[in-house]
Parts: C-alpha cells; sequence; structure tokens
C-alpha cells in the first residue's frame, strides 16, 4: 500500500456534481493543504481562521480577474468525509467557469483525483471499512427503493457488523491454538476442541446464510431478468408495451414480427425488473427468425422468471400442457398468464382454472389485470427476508470471500474430525480469517483496492 500511502500527501480536487451546464456545480478538494489552497484564490473571509462546517461567500479570482461568485464549505480534519481538510466549492454551473476554477486550483498545487480516490482516502483513514466503501458507490447507483436501502444499510455498516462479529469470535480461538503451539512440549489445551467446534459450526450457518442471500442481493442490485416468452402474435410486445406505458416494441398482426429482443426496466413495488420481450417460440424455415427463436431459449435459461404468454383464442389445452412441461424441466420460475381474456371462449377459461389454478387471466390490449400480473411477478421475489432487515449479499467479491470463507471452515472441522496437529488447524483458521478480513479490508493490496476505487466517479 506505499504508492496509496505516498498519493495521501497530495491535496486532490475534482467537479462532485455531474458534468454539463446546470444551476451550480460543485468541486471538492481533500488534503492537508486544501484550505491553504482555497484561500490563496478566495476574495472574503480569511478561510484559515474560519471554523469547521461553516460556509463563506466570496470570490475566486485569478490574480485581479474574477472568475465567479462563490459559496465556500469548509470541513476541517477528522470532521470530514475523508477525515482529511476538506473544502467544496459551489460555483454557477457553466462549463467554463468550472474549468476555470479546476485549472487555478490545480497551478496552486492540487492534483486531479482519480476515480473514488475521496472515498479511497475515507477508507485509508479508518472513516469506514471496505465494505462499507463498496456501497458507497452502490448507493450512487441505486435505481430502487430495494436497492437504495440494501447500499444504504450496508453503508451503514449493517454487513460489515455481521462479519466483524464472526471474525472476532475466530479470532480468539485462533490465539489460543497458536498459544499451545508455543508449549507444544508441556501437552496442555487453551482452546477446547468441542467449543472450537462449536463455534465453527455456528459460524458456518451463519456463512451459509450470507451466501445464500446472494441471489436475492443480486436481483436487488441488478434487477430481476424477466422474458415473455410465448408463441408468435401471443401477445408479448403488446403486454411489453402496456407494462411500459409506451410503444416500445413493434405490434403487428404478422406472425413473427419481433426477431430479436427488446429490453427495458420496469420498477415494480420498489424492485427493478429487466422485462425482455423475444421473439415467438416456433418452428419456422426463415432464417432470421429462426435466429431470433434460438436467442430466445437462450434467454429462457438464464432467466430468473419466464412469463408464458398464450393466447386464449390461439392455443390449445394439448399446447399448454406441452409447453408448460418444458418450462418446468427447464427450471426456471415461471407464470402462466392468458392473454385476450376479452376474446376468449368460457370453455378454455374454465379448462383452465381447473387445471392451473395459478394461472393469471390478462388482456395486455385492454390492459386488464395488469395490477394482479405484476403482484404475482413481485411475490416470486422473496422480499420476506431483506424487508425484516436481515443481512442481504449483493456483491460479487463479497460473495467470493464468503465462499472461500466455508471452505476454510470445512477444512477445520474435517481437521478436528482427523485429529490434526495445532499447526495444521491454527493453518485453516487463519485462512477462514483471511477471507472474512478481505470483505472488510483488514486484508487488502493495491491491486484490490485500485480495481474497487476505479470503478467509482471522479469526484466521490
Amino acid at each position: 500500500m506505499s504508492f496509496a500511502l505516498h498519493q495521501k500527501e497530495d491535496t486532490i480536487i475534482a467537479l462532485a456534481t455531474p458534468q454539463g451546464v446546470g444551476a451550480i456545480a460543485v468541486i471538492r478538494l481533500s488534503g492537508k493543504d486544501a484550505i491553504k489552497l482555497t484561500n490563496e484564490v478566495f476574495k472574503g473571509k480569511d478561510l484559515e481562521k474560519q471554523a469547521s462546517h461553516t460556509i463563506h461567500f466570496g470570490t475566486i479570482r485569478d490574480g485581479e480577474k474574477i472568475i465567479d461568485e462563490v459559496l465556500v464549505s469548509l470541513f476541517i480534519a477528522p470532521k470530514s468525509f475523508t477525515k482529511e481538510n476538506v473544502v467544496e466549492i459551489s460555483t454557477h454551473g457553466s462549463s467554463y467557469i468550472v474549468n476555470q476554477v479546476l485549472k487555478l486550483l490545480i497551478r496552486k498545487g492540487a492534483r486531479p483525483a482519480k476515480p473514488g480516490e475521496f472515498t479511497q482516502r475515507a477508507f485509508l483513514n479508518g472513516q469506514f471499512d471496505l465494505a462499507q466503501a463498496e456501497a458507497v458507490a452502490d448507493l450512487i447507483h441505486s435505481d430502487s427503493e430495494a436497492s437504495h436501502q440494501a447500499a444504504l444499510s450496508q453503508m451503514r455498516g449493517g454487513f460489515s457488523n455481521e462479519i466483524s462479529r464472526l471474525r472476532a469470535e475466530l479470532i480468539h480461538f485462533a490465539s489460543m491454538i497458536e498459544l499451545e503451539l508455543d508449549f507444544t512440549e508441556e501437552d496442555v489445551e487453551f482452546a477446547s476442541r468441542d467449543d472450537l467446534r462449536t463455534l465453527v459450526e455456528a459460524l458456518l450457518k451463519v456463512v451459509e446464510l450470507l451466501i445464500g442471500s446472494f441471489d436475492l442481493g443480486n436481483v436487488i442490485k441488478n434487477g430481476v431478468p424477466t422474458v415473455i416468452a410465448g408463441k408468435p402474435n401471443a401477445g408479448k410486445s403488446t403486454l411489453l408495451n402496456a407494462l411500459l406505458n409506451e410503444e416500445k416494441a413493434i405490434v403487428s398482426d404478422i406472425a413473427g414480427t419481433t426477431r430479436d429482443f427488446i429490453e427495458d426496466e420496469i420498477n415494480i413495488g420498489g424492485v427493478i425488473f429487466r422485462f425482455i420481450d423475444t421473439a415467438g417460440l416456433r418452428e419456422t424455415t426463415d432464417v432470421i427468425e429462426a435466429i431470433g427463436v434460438s436467442r430466445t431459449q437462450e434467454k429462457m435459461k438464464t432467466a430468473s422468471l419466464i412469463l408464458y404468454l398464450f393466447d386464449l383464442t390461439d392455443t390449445s389445452m394439448v399446447e399448454i400442457h406441452r409447453d408448460v412441461n418444458k418450462l418446468e424441466n427447464l427450471g426456471v420460475p415461471f407464470l402462466k398468464v392468458a392473454n385476450k381474456i376479452d376474446k376468449a371462449a368460457p370453455a378454455i377459461l374454465e379448462e383452465l382454472q381447473r387445471t392451473y389454478k395459478d394461472t393469471i387471466f390478462i388482456s395486455a390490449g385492454q390492459k386488464e389485470n395488469l395490477d394482479d400480473l405484476k403482484r404475482r411477478i413481485l411475490e416470486l421475489v422473496n422480499l420476506d427476508k431483506f424487508k425484516t432487515g436481515n443481512t442481504i449479499v449483493t456483491n460479487i467479491r463479497h460473495y467470493d470471500s464468503l465462499n472461500k470463507t466455508r471452505e476454510s471452515l470445512i477444512d477445520v472441522l474435517t481437521g478436528l474430525d482427523n485429529e490434526v496437529t495445532n499447526d495444521f488447524l491454527a493453518m485453516d483458521i487463519r485462512r477462514s480469517l483471511h477471507y472474512l478480513g478481505e470483505i472488510t479490508g483488514e486484508i487488502t493490496t493495491d491491486d484490490l483496492l485500485a480495481n474497487i476505487f476505479s470503478k467509482f466517479c471522479i469526484g466521490k
């Protein structure tokens, strides 16, 4: 981490608000000289004599030339986001003004910040751990109530507290085992093997619960890939348009109009669903349409949810039975959605209600029963654990470390079963601690930090 520590001595600067013309723009500086450098170009109160968490009106000047009237907010170390001196300059939103202020302060000695460097400094200065730092990026990119809630919970330490508690319990036993290694000739036991087994089994249960929560966490963070599948002219494009409330997909009476898949996002009950309108499933001699059908089948295999849509006026019970059997063999959760109830014969409605009681009856063209469809879609995304405040894993890096932790804990149990020597037992415990420490940042490398923070916005 020597390079990162060396870079910490610089005062960094970046635009903290989005690029482009707006009412205001906020330029952020962080570092020991942030206030001093700003004071050199600010005409107003002496910023170096002002208290933390105060705002001051004045002008930014390049020599005698006034660049803009501004508000300067001061956050004096350690009472700031980065725990360093931080200055935020609110200028008018002109790109010209922003560039002039940035260039002026860079000439005075500030350095342009790298992506995520403000948050990286906050982590390096102990403001929060690595999992919480990653949650900052998730919070910025959250686009639904559920993803916002998950990121906020993680940023405030929900997940980190769980991991730290597990690690603290394991550290105690690791130290006892290490102590025994110093007294091998005396044959003493500082750590009860039965107590260690009980602890490791308890830890495994928690780790496996966290691993199991990743499917839900991934859905919350990235949205639910939902494929609308069925025969040509079943009304798939009409349904997509009705759900989106816009004419996204081409609707035609000609079978096979949709040759490729069309994708868009819909927020249902605070969860983002990525709906994919696909080419109709049928045998075809049309080369282009055949490619679309093949892609539909691939999309169905990787979906989290399939809406099997069929036309009540043009589909027999034999076809429905055949398609339902295929979907059951696919192993992906699906809903049976019967379309065009406004035109359906009473006989097929009765038979469907008798055979498949969970069928959802809609009219995509008339937008009838769409709220019922949305409710049933939402029920398949089990948010109960999330809503009761349970910790949810949303980050693939954390998921990977938890899996490695699980493997190491299983090795500890295997070692206890085989009565391995203390040095091997200690090694497996240390591995478990290492992988748990990777999550919160107690174990880091420059490459890991560079990879994580490179995905952040510049200015955050």
